[in-house]
């Protein structure tokens, strides 16, 4: 058979595999993080957070028709669609490896002998399958988000660079080139990562078009190759928008035409442009020109489908984030500046202070006929700067205060000592480098203790890498060495993976530089221009999936290095044969079986049902606060694309800071009427009331919201105060706040039934806990203000106090969800003020409307359902329970323990959720039932034992990686097991805890300072 039927027919092998081992292990329904978001703005046409993603939309909408009118099973076709392209990603880099192998063992333009057919093929099968099997690689391949796209796009284009390397002495080679910019212009809208291609594709082109390639040249080529990433990134992608932006304010502002006036005509005069370049490129025979015109074309052919953003913007979609409906807001969306500015070269330490500010441009927004100025960028000097800034976080960053606690225990800083330039460089190389890049490499090719989140410690075994090799001297808790999540690779994949790299460089040095740029493209260089700032929302390893990608050819071409060695003492045939099956089962084959479990997700239903619970509890036409991405992107998905509960608005807590989005708040979304927000938008856009501080006016007792919010929104002059810099402003007069309460309103609404009218009160009184008071929370204060109980307010049980504006003392928790009921104080409840429950009606939602996620019987639980939300649901239940004996009602609260072990496995994945499993068994033995108390104490003894075992071998070998504030709680339980048993006479049980507590106190008596 021929080389090249052979080739194609193994490539398609490898996509048939892949995709079959993604179809296997597909979330059947929506995942966590963006995906919610992303399915919603495919199913329906919407804009996304920035910077869009809008051929990610496009073509999930293609993938979403397949469900063909069953909308539950929209998810299950997106996330297919996912899968698709992720086993296309696994066929190119078959060919991309077998392309490079043949190099190394061909001349150019001889065939391959069989022997060297089968090792190239081999070859190419490990490597592809290998990297099919990987960690990171898997984890996109299976839910819909845009990382498994992006990485199509990326082995498309080396793909197809290497189809020009083999062809470019021939005629019209070059419109590989084309297509290489064609797909990097889409890419684009899937994701940026792909244009980190360029300085590899670059240096290809260089060393085949130039026969005698040197070093000085070399470097030559990669700078420029870095131009041209930077006139992609920030010359089409960015000043494309921002220069049209300029035209259309001279357009509308000074010519008096529509919006978009001026950004048309500057499309059009760059189609005029390119054109004309071209046809005087073809009529004077300038190739080079011809080329990079062209290039430039049809990145802008595929960076078009950004128009997509601007047009569904003006449709006014449900999801519509920035509402980038003009060039200004599409430029500020398209460069994150909802995110905030990292410097790169220069720029401030975490203690600098601000020494003078300045003003800068203008920001414009859209006004009703005009762009209207907000404002002027602010621009800082600070007074204590470095060279390549890391650790840059100050004063004026949300999450300041954190950031610089991390940076102090990580580089062990005391307080007041500044940093210098060397603590700037270790957290560098330690934390942005080792922590947030080598970790996740060694994961996928070394192996991985657990998926826990290591961001923070680089001695836990949580979220660590390991071999496997010595961990059998580590004295490992079972919940490490029986999980699905332990995936020791022995470093196997690692070790071929170098043996490749040391054998490419050794026979190809110029192909094995294209692969070391692509690698670190894709991966360091990353990590330098991110620049990130401490701790992240979530592990990033995604990120980097191209640099896995790179050093997954490396393995490929590790076949051919090791079969080097075996070839020595064997035929080529039999040498062949031998390597490629060692390599087979030391890389793809141990990566499936090792990585299996912790990937497939085919039973898990978690983020869909738990999203469905936080809208099933709420009452009818209710508002909903939640907070970040795993409160508000599922239910996102629930109500936009299954229609679950389309009465309830949900208020993204994060985004409600921005005017577009209180502006979105104030229109009929799906079956949901506006929000009472009574501001006009000219009264809260941005630039106006941005902040208001608290000035005490020294007024007695509450003060009805409504008089507050009519003060602080007032344009007379006599609400204002004037600050030194001589600019009058709103402020806060007082934070005790009021709404007087009409019992027969709040049963007529059905905010209480008629037999709780009389536990309400007659005003519901609170404290506004902030010294200022942003843009979300003036807009919740109107909605406070005028609301007039006619719509349910609620929270998220995800939303933290300091998201609740100082409301808890009258939220009561109805399931999911806290619900605003003015009942006169509970003075029975001291100091956990979020436990108290409305008994029935919770009941109700809990016992009788719940999903549970398949929880008790699902082959995988990844991180986030066994440490959030199976904790929500231990304190939902434990909390209903005690409401419900507190109500009187014991039968029905032994029903819920028993409901709760009926759907949720017994399980203890950390310290905290066997805390709330202590919790939810004294209530077992509150109720009188000893079996299903025993048993969970059981349970969390065996758990306890099992960490504290594991936590003295560490005092012994590894003080360092110890937790001590982990092993304090980890007694505390224990006491707690020993505490309660006493007390329900379970005297064995008692005694023997009582007995190990005093055991590990001797144990941990130096870590605890105690004699």
């Amino acid at each position: 058979m021929q080389y090249k039927k052979i080739n194609n027919l193994l490539g398609w092998l490898c996509l048939g595999i892949a995709f079959s081992t993604y179809v296997l292990t597909l979330e059947p329904s929506v995942s966590f993080w963006d995906c919610g978001e992303f399915i919603s703005c495919a199913y329906r046409l919407q804009v996304s957070h920035q910077p869009g993603y809008p051929m990610f939309a496009m073509l999930g909408k293609v993938f979403s028709l397949l469900s063909f009118g069953n909308n539950t099973k929209v998810p299950y076709f997106t996330n297919l669609g996912s899968a698709l392209a992720s086993g296309a990603t696994i066929m190119f880099l078959f060919w991309t490896i077998t392309a490079l192998a043949k190099k190394l063992l061909t001349a150019k333009g001889d065939e391959a002998t069989s022997s060297q057919t089968i090792l190239i093929m081999g070859a190419g099968l490990v490597g592809a399958l290998a990297f099919a099997y990987t960690d990171t690689f898997w984890f996109s391949a299976v839910e819909t988000i845009v990382f498994a796209l992006s990485s199509l796009c990326t082995a498309i284009v080396f793909w197809a660079i290497l189809k020009w390397d083999n062809h470019a002495d021939e005629r019209g080679a070059d419109k590989w080139i084309v297509l290489i910019a064609y797909i990097m212009g889409l890419s684009i809208g899937i994701h940026l990562l792909n244009l980190l291609t360029i300085p590899a594709v670059a240096l290809v082109y260089y060393l085949r078009r130039y026969k005698n390639p040197t070093l000085k040249g070399g470097i030559i080529a990669f700078f420029i190759s870095i131009g041209i990433l930077g006139l992609v990134q920030y010359g089409i992608r960015e000043y494309t928008i921002k220069i049209a932006a300029y035209f259309d304010l001279f357009f509308v502002n000074t010519l008096g035409l529509g919006f978009w006036s001026g950004g048309i005509f500057f499309f059009a005069l760059i189609i005029a442009i390119l054109a004309a370049g071209i046809a005087y490129s073809i009529r004077y025979k300038k190739p080079v020109l011809n080329l990079a015109l062209l290039c430039i074309t049809f990145i802008y052919f595929g960076y078009s489908s950004f128009a997509y953003i601007p047009i569904r913007a003006t449709a006014n979609t449900d999801l519509n984030n920035s509402h980038p409906d003009n060039a200004f807001t599409l430029n500020s969306y398209l460069n994150r500046i909802q995110y905030g500015e990292n410097p790169l070269l220069y720029g401030p330490y975490f203690d600098a202070k601000v020494t003078d500010q300045t003003e800068g441009a203008n920001i414009y927004v859209k006004g009703k006929n005009q762009y209207e100025v907000a404002g002027k960028k602010l621009n800082n000097t600070y007074d204590h700067n470095t060279i390549m800034p890391r650790m840059h976080s100050t004063e004026g960053d949300p999450e300041y205060a954190q950031n610089v606690q991390f940076y102090k225990q990580w580089l062990q800083l005391p307080d007041g000592q500044s940093p210098t330039f060397a603590d700037n460089m270790k957290w560098m190389l330690s934390w942005q480098m080792y922590q947030m890049y080598w970790r996740y490499f060694m994961w996928n090719f070394v192996g991985r203790y657990n998926d826990a989140d290591g961001q923070q410690n680089t001695q836990s075994i949580d979220g660590n890498w390991t071999s496997g090799i010595f961990d059998g001297t580590k004295h490992l808790p079972k919940s490490v060495t029986l999980s699905d999540t332990y995936t020791p690779l022995y470093a196997l994949p690692f070790v071929i993976g170098l043996f490749g790299m040391v054998y490419h460089f050794s026979r190809k040095k110029g192909d094995a530089t294209v692969i070391a740029l692509l690698w670190f493209f894709t991966g360091l260089a990353i990590v330098l221009y991110v620049n990130q700032v401490n701790l992240q929302p979530r592990e990033r390893d995604y990120s980097y999936v191209g640099s896995f990608y790179a050093f997954a050819i490396w393995i490929g071409l590790g076949v051919l290095a090791i079969n080097d060695f075996i070839s020595r003492k064997a035929n080529a045939r039999g040498a062949a044969l031998a390597s490629i099956a060692l390599c087979l089962l030391a890389a793809p084959v141990l990566l499936a079986k090792q990585e299996w479990g912790g990937h497939d997700r085919s039973t898990k239903m978690t983020p869909h049902d738990m999203a469905y619970n936080f809208l099933i509890s709420c009452p009818k036409n209710a508002i909903l606060f939640t907070n970040g991405d795993n409160d508000t992107y599922s239910l996102w998905y629930n109500q936009e694309v299954e229609g679950v509960r389309p009465d309830v608005r949900i208020v993204c807590s994060s985004l409600f800071s921005g005017d577009w989005y209180i502006h979105q708040m104030q229109h009929t979304m799906n079956q949901s009427a506006p929000l009472p927000i009574t501001m006009p938008f000219d009264k809260y856009k941005q630039g106006t009331r941005d902040v208001i501080a608290y000035n005490d006016a020294k007024l007695p007792g509450s003060v009805e919201a409504k008089e507050v919010f009519d003060f602080i929104t007032s344009d007379d002059s006599r609400a204002k105060v004037q600050y030194q810099s001589g600019e009058t402003m709103n402020y806060l007069p007082t934070k005790n706040f009021k709404v007087t309460v009409n019992p027969d309103e709040l049963v007529k609404n059905g905010v209480v039934t008629a037999a709780q009218k009389d536990k309400l009160t007659n005003s519901m009184e609170w404290k506004y806990p902030a010294n200022y008071m942003f843009k979300d929370n003036l807009a919740m204060l109107d909605i406070m203000a005028h609301n007039d109980w006619k719509r349910p307010i609620c929270f998220t049980i995800g939303v933290p106090p300091s998201g609740m504006h100082g409301l808890q003392p009258y939220l009561y928790k109805e399931g999911f969800v806290y619900h605003l009921i003015p009942f006169k104080a509970d003075t029975s409840v001291k100091n956990d003020q979020l436990s108290k429950v409305n008994s029935l009606v919770m009941y109700g939602n809990v016992m009788n409307k719940f999903k549970f996620g398949n929880f008790k019987h699902a082959k995988y639980l990844d991180n986030v359902s066994k440490t959030e939300f199976y904790p929500f649901i231990e304190s939902t239940f434990h909390d209903l329970a005690m409401g419900l004996i507190k109500d009187g009602r014991n039968d029905l609260a032994l029903n819920a323990i028993h409901k709760f072990d009926n759907v949720m496995p017994d399980i203890n994945p950390d310290i905290d959720t066997a805390h709330r499993k202590l919790l939810l068994a004294q209530v077992a033995y509150k109720l009188n039932d000893k079996e299903l108390a025993n048993r969970y104490v059981k349970g969390i003894g065996n758990y306890l034992t099992d960490q504290l075992d594991y936590n003295y071998h560490l005092l012994q070998d590894n003080p360092a990686a110890i937790d001590s504030n982990t092993v304090q709680f980890q007694l505390y339980v224990l006491n707690g097991l020993a505490q309660t048993t006493k007390a329900y006479q379970e005297t064995a049980l008692s005694k023997q805890y009582q007995s190990q507590l005093d055991d590990y106190g001797n144990k941990f008596a130096v870590l605890l300072n105690r004699e």
